[in-house]
Protein backbone atom coordinates (compact mmCIF):
# COMPACT_ATOMS: atom_id res chain seq x y z
CA UNK A 1 0.00 0.00 0.00
CA UNK A 2 2.83 2.42 0.78
CA UNK A 3 4.26 2.00 -2.72
CA UNK A 4 0.93 2.95 -4.28
CA UNK A 5 0.68 5.98 -2.00
CA UNK A 6 4.15 7.17 -2.95
CA UNK A 7 3.42 6.65 -6.64
CA UNK A 8 0.21 8.67 -6.39
CA UNK A 9 2.02 11.52 -4.66
CA UNK A 10 4.74 11.54 -7.33
CA UNK A 11 2.23 11.55 -10.16
CA UNK A 12 0.11 14.23 -8.49
CA UNK A 13 3.13 16.51 -8.13
CA UNK A 14 4.11 15.79 -11.72
CA UNK A 15 0.61 16.70 -12.94
CA UNK A 16 0.74 20.08 -11.19
CA UNK A 17 3.97 20.98 -13.00
CA UNK A 18 2.68 19.52 -16.27
CA UNK A 19 -0.29 21.88 -16.08
CA UNK A 20 2.11 24.78 -15.50
CA UNK A 21 4.01 23.72 -18.61
CA UNK A 22 0.76 23.42 -20.55
CA UNK A 23 -0.27 26.95 -19.57
CA UNK A 24 3.10 28.30 -20.70
CA UNK A 25 2.84 26.43 -24.02
CA UNK A 26 -0.67 27.81 -24.54
CA UNK A 27 0.49 31.40 -23.90
CA UNK A 28 3.27 30.99 -26.44
CA UNK A 29 1.03 29.13 -28.92
CA UNK A 30 3.47 26.20 -28.96
CA UNK A 31 2.35 22.91 -30.50
CA UNK A 32 4.06 20.27 -28.36
CA UNK A 33 4.50 16.58 -29.16
CA UNK A 34 5.99 14.02 -26.79
CA UNK A 35 7.72 11.27 -28.80
CA UNK A 36 7.79 7.89 -27.06
CA UNK A 37 9.26 4.56 -28.11
CA UNK A 38 11.62 1.77 -27.24
CA UNK A 39 15.33 2.28 -28.02
CA UNK A 40 16.19 1.84 -31.69
CA UNK A 41 12.79 2.66 -33.16
CA UNK A 42 14.22 5.54 -35.19
CA UNK A 43 12.84 8.32 -32.98
CA UNK A 44 15.79 10.66 -33.47
CA UNK A 45 15.83 9.96 -37.21
CA UNK A 46 12.14 10.90 -37.33
CA UNK A 47 12.94 14.15 -35.52
CA UNK A 48 15.69 14.86 -38.05
CA UNK A 49 13.41 14.19 -41.01
CA UNK A 50 10.67 16.33 -39.48
CA UNK A 51 13.09 19.22 -39.07
CA UNK A 52 14.43 18.84 -42.61
CA UNK A 53 10.89 18.80 -44.03
CA UNK A 54 9.42 21.58 -41.89
CA UNK A 55 12.09 24.02 -40.74
CA UNK A 56 11.71 26.36 -43.72
CA UNK A 57 8.03 26.79 -42.81
CA UNK A 58 7.93 26.26 -39.02
CA UNK A 59 10.01 27.52 -36.10
CA UNK A 60 11.11 24.35 -34.31
CA UNK A 61 12.83 23.61 -31.00
CA UNK A 62 13.71 20.22 -29.52
CA UNK A 63 14.15 18.78 -26.03
CA UNK A 64 16.19 15.57 -26.06
CA UNK A 65 15.85 13.09 -23.18
CA UNK A 66 18.42 10.35 -22.70
CA UNK A 67 19.80 8.14 -19.95
CA UNK A 68 23.39 9.17 -20.78
CA UNK A 69 25.28 11.33 -23.33
CA UNK A 70 24.20 14.23 -25.51
CA UNK A 71 24.73 12.33 -28.78
CA UNK A 72 21.15 12.85 -29.99
CA UNK A 73 21.28 16.57 -29.17
CA UNK A 74 24.49 16.82 -31.21
CA UNK A 75 22.65 15.33 -34.20
CA UNK A 76 19.82 17.84 -33.86
CA UNK A 77 22.17 20.78 -33.31
CA UNK A 78 23.75 20.12 -36.72
CA UNK A 79 20.37 20.89 -38.31
CA UNK A 80 20.43 24.44 -36.96
CA UNK A 81 17.47 24.37 -34.58
CA UNK A 82 17.53 25.15 -30.82
CA UNK A 83 17.95 22.01 -28.74
CA UNK A 84 18.17 21.31 -25.00
CA UNK A 85 19.48 18.00 -23.67
CA UNK A 86 18.15 16.34 -20.53
CA UNK A 87 20.38 13.54 -19.17
CA UNK A 88 18.43 11.50 -16.62
CA UNK A 89 21.49 9.60 -15.27
CA UNK A 90 19.65 6.29 -15.36
CA UNK A 91 16.07 7.55 -15.06
CA UNK A 92 13.77 5.69 -17.44
CA UNK A 93 11.51 8.63 -18.39
CA UNK A 94 11.21 12.40 -18.48
CA UNK A 95 9.12 14.19 -15.88
CA UNK A 96 7.36 17.53 -16.10
CA UNK A 97 9.85 19.30 -13.81
CA UNK A 98 12.76 18.27 -16.05
CA UNK A 99 10.97 19.69 -19.08
CA UNK A 100 10.19 22.88 -17.17
CA UNK A 101 13.89 23.31 -16.33
CA UNK A 102 14.91 22.63 -19.95
CA UNK A 103 12.56 25.36 -21.19
CA UNK A 104 14.88 27.97 -19.63
CA UNK A 105 17.41 27.05 -22.35
CA UNK A 106 14.93 27.63 -25.18
CA UNK A 107 13.09 30.67 -26.50
CA UNK A 108 9.63 29.12 -26.61
CA UNK A 109 8.09 32.54 -27.31
CA UNK A 110 9.74 32.21 -30.73
CA UNK A 111 8.85 28.52 -31.19
CA UNK A 112 5.88 27.08 -33.05
CA UNK A 113 6.66 23.35 -32.80
CA UNK A 114 8.34 21.89 -29.72
CA UNK A 115 9.37 18.26 -30.05
CA UNK A 116 10.16 16.39 -26.82
CA UNK A 117 12.04 13.18 -27.51
CA UNK A 118 11.52 11.06 -24.42
CA UNK A 119 13.84 8.39 -23.04
CA UNK A 120 13.64 5.14 -25.01
CA UNK A 121 11.23 2.99 -23.01
CA UNK A 122 7.76 1.56 -23.73
CA UNK A 123 6.74 1.38 -20.06
CA UNK A 124 7.66 4.24 -17.71
CA UNK A 125 7.02 7.30 -19.92
CA UNK A 126 3.43 6.26 -20.64
CA UNK A 127 2.06 7.53 -17.31
CA UNK A 128 3.83 10.90 -17.15
CA UNK A 129 2.17 14.03 -18.49
CA UNK A 130 4.73 16.64 -19.58
CA UNK A 131 2.20 19.28 -20.64
CA UNK A 132 2.26 18.16 -24.28
CA UNK A 133 -0.59 18.39 -26.76
CA UNK A 134 -0.12 14.81 -27.95
CA UNK A 135 1.78 11.70 -26.98
CA UNK A 136 3.14 10.09 -30.15
CA UNK A 137 4.39 6.51 -29.96
CA UNK A 138 6.95 5.47 -32.58
CA UNK A 139 7.14 1.74 -33.30
CA UNK A 140 9.61 0.16 -35.72
CA UNK A 141 8.45 -2.81 -37.76
CA UNK A 142 11.66 -4.55 -36.60
CA UNK A 143 10.09 -4.81 -33.13
CA UNK A 144 7.28 -7.07 -34.33
CA UNK A 145 3.54 -6.67 -34.67
CA UNK A 146 2.69 -7.80 -31.12
CA UNK A 147 4.19 -4.84 -29.23
CA UNK A 148 0.86 -3.01 -28.72
CA UNK A 149 -0.50 -6.08 -26.93
CA UNK A 150 2.60 -6.36 -24.73
CA UNK A 151 2.71 -2.66 -23.79
CA UNK A 152 -0.95 -1.56 -23.85
CA UNK A 153 -0.58 1.46 -21.53
CA UNK A 154 1.71 3.20 -23.99
CA UNK A 155 -0.72 2.78 -26.88
CA UNK A 156 -3.75 3.56 -24.74
CA UNK A 157 -2.27 6.89 -23.61
CA UNK A 158 -0.96 7.94 -27.02
CA UNK A 159 -2.98 9.82 -29.62
CA UNK A 160 -0.75 9.02 -32.60
CA UNK A 161 1.16 5.93 -33.75
CA UNK A 162 4.04 6.26 -36.19
CA UNK A 163 5.00 2.90 -37.69
CA UNK A 164 8.60 3.44 -38.72
CA UNK A 165 11.20 1.62 -40.88
CA UNK A 166 8.55 0.34 -43.29
CA UNK A 167 11.27 -0.03 -45.96
CA UNK A 168 12.41 -3.13 -44.02
CA UNK A 169 9.06 -4.95 -44.24
CA UNK A 170 10.13 -7.24 -47.13
CA UNK A 171 12.84 -8.69 -44.88
CA UNK A 172 10.72 -9.28 -41.78
CA UNK A 173 7.90 -11.48 -40.56
CA UNK A 174 6.05 -8.43 -39.26
CA UNK A 175 2.55 -7.86 -40.64
CA UNK A 176 1.74 -4.16 -40.76
CA UNK A 177 -1.98 -4.97 -40.94
CA UNK A 178 -1.70 -7.11 -37.80
CA UNK A 179 0.32 -4.40 -36.06
CA UNK A 180 -2.33 -1.77 -36.80
CA UNK A 181 -5.13 -4.13 -35.78
CA UNK A 182 -3.43 -4.82 -32.45
CA UNK A 183 -2.78 -1.12 -31.80
CA UNK A 184 -6.34 -0.11 -32.68
CA UNK A 185 -7.75 -2.88 -30.48
CA UNK A 186 -6.07 -1.08 -27.56
CA UNK A 187 -6.93 2.44 -28.72
CA UNK A 188 -9.42 2.71 -31.62
CA UNK A 189 -8.89 6.49 -31.89
CA UNK A 190 -5.16 6.25 -32.68
CA UNK A 191 -4.12 8.21 -35.76
CA UNK A 192 -1.63 6.04 -37.65
CA UNK A 193 1.23 7.05 -39.95
CA UNK A 194 3.60 4.74 -41.82
CA UNK A 195 7.09 6.14 -42.37
CA UNK A 196 10.59 5.36 -43.54
CA UNK A 197 13.32 7.77 -42.58
CA UNK A 198 15.61 6.04 -45.11
CA UNK A 199 13.41 6.52 -48.18
CA UNK A 200 11.37 9.46 -46.87
CA UNK A 201 8.09 7.65 -47.49
CA UNK A 202 5.25 8.92 -45.33
CA UNK A 203 7.19 11.88 -43.91
CA UNK A 204 5.06 14.32 -45.92
CA UNK A 205 1.84 12.94 -44.40
CA UNK A 206 3.30 13.05 -40.88
CA UNK A 207 4.51 16.63 -41.33
CA UNK A 208 1.19 17.58 -42.92
CA UNK A 209 -0.56 16.49 -39.72
CA UNK A 210 1.83 18.66 -37.69
CA UNK A 211 1.19 21.67 -39.92
CA UNK A 212 -2.59 21.26 -39.73
CA UNK A 213 -2.40 21.24 -35.91
CA UNK A 214 -0.24 24.36 -35.94
CA UNK A 215 -2.84 26.17 -38.00
CA UNK A 216 -5.43 25.55 -35.29
CA UNK A 217 -3.25 27.14 -32.58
Amino acid sequence: MSVITVERKVLAKNDVIANENRSAFKRNKNFVINLLSSPGSGKTSLVEKTIEFCKSKIKIAVIEGDVQTDLDAQRIDKLGVPVAQIVTNGGCHLEANLVKDALHSLNTADTELLIIENVGNLVCPAGYDLGEDFKVVVLSVTEGDDKPLKYPAMFRNASVLVINKIDLLPYLKCSIDELKKNALSINPSLKVFETSCTTGKGIDSWCGWIQSNLQSK
